[in-house]
């Protein structure tokens, strides 16, 4: 029974009887006791409250459950929540801090437009992902209009040309990532196409332009050789869609936590997720918008900058800077070549 409907019943009650009205008006008011205690941040002991109350402590259990129901049904209609759980150092009952748990329609908005552009979904897969995201976090009187903010471009929506569906592998995975195990896969490389099989050890996800990666390292000496940096302390990169078949191994592997891989700096460094070794580049950049260059390039450093021309220097990882350096014409001019 919620706070709501004790309220109800109590009236109820009330008019059918004194006595009946009496024993609902106990109830209705040990429960706004208990409540308003919680939200003072007061502990809540059940026999203490059973004493104070002259009611034995079963009672005050069913007004604990009545209070948690009322505070799950605030926050499926408000998007807050306090949590009420049980201490058990105190050994008593308290209210967790406020916090969001649900999305606001405007932030619903902005995640389905970025799912659209990434394109990294079959059509079938992002509809039903962008329906599901909708009818979760957004009250229904709002659906049909957020549905319809989207409707034009889910209609165009181009899918990827591999056609894959590859969800379930992603997640196997980032569980053989979470665990430290070993994975052994069949893949398909880009230059050539041919199927070659590997055993890896995977430390990382990550998606860009358009395609998810798994970052892994490859102990077989024999395949590395022919790798342009044998000795990296950087991952191979792989396109997930392009694992063919994968199973996740039992066996472990260990990495020391100074040497872990941490995908954050190394996703600032890599442009189009193409491998290669590390190193620095300077160029001039005469284009109208040096933060689209700063944001490309999270390392960029500005030099200097005269007459709306910046030199700028940046730490990057692969071959993928010459591709993006060549892609922007005349407004960038290389100064010191990737070293």
């Amino acid at each position: 029974m919620s706070l709501r409907l004790c309220i109800i019943n109590t009236r109820m009650d009330a008019e059918g009887g004194t006595g009946v009205a009496n024993e609902s008006k106990g109830k209705i008011n040990r429960v706004l006791g208990i409540y308003t205690k919680l939200i003072n941040g007061c502990l809540v002991r059940k026999e203490e409250e059973a004493a104070d109350y002259g009611v034995n402590e079963r009672s005050i259990q069913r007004d604990i459950e009545d209070i948690r129901r009322f505070l799950e049904d605030s926050a499926a209609g408000s998007g807050y929540a306090d949590s009420l759980v049980y201490d058990w150092k105190r050994k008593g009952y308290r209210l967790e801090q406020i916090y969001n748990v649900k999305l606001s329609d405007s932030e619903v908005l902005a995640v389905c437009k970025i799912l659209l552009d990434s394109r990294a979904f079959t059509k079938k897969e992002m509809t039903g992902i962008l329906h599901k995201i909708i009818s979760c976090c957004v009250p229904e009187d709002n659906q049909k209009e957020l549905r319809e903010l989207i409707a034009n471009e889910e209609f165009h929506y181009v899918e990827p040309r591999h056609k894959t569906v590859f969800i379930d592998t992603m997640w196997k995975i980032g569980q053989a990532v979470r665990h430290s195990r070993y994975i052994e896969m069949e893949y398909v490389r880009s230059k050539d196409k041919s199927r070659v099989k590997r055993k890896v050890q995977p430390v990382a996800i990550m998606f860009s332009e358009y395609y998810f990666y798994m970052a892994a390292f490859i102990e077989d000496e024999a395949v590395r050789k022919d790798f342009d940096v044998i000795n990296d302390s950087f991952p191979t990169i792989y396109r997930i869609d392009r694992i063919k078949k994968l199973r996740v191994l039992e066996e472990r592997f260990h990495i020391p936590y100074t040497d872990r891989f941490e995908e954050g700096e190394f996703r600032k460094r890599i442009q189009f997720m193409l491998g290669g070794k590390m190193q620095k580049v300077k160029f001039v950049y005469s284009g109208i918008d040096i933060d689209a260059i700063l944001d490309r390039l999270p390392t960029a450093k500005i030099l200097s900058e005269e007459d709306g021309k910046y030199v700028v220097e940046a730490e990057v990882f692969g071959k993928g800077i010459d591709m993006w350096m060549r892609s922007q014409g005349d407004l960038v001019e290389i100064i010191r070549e990737a070293e």
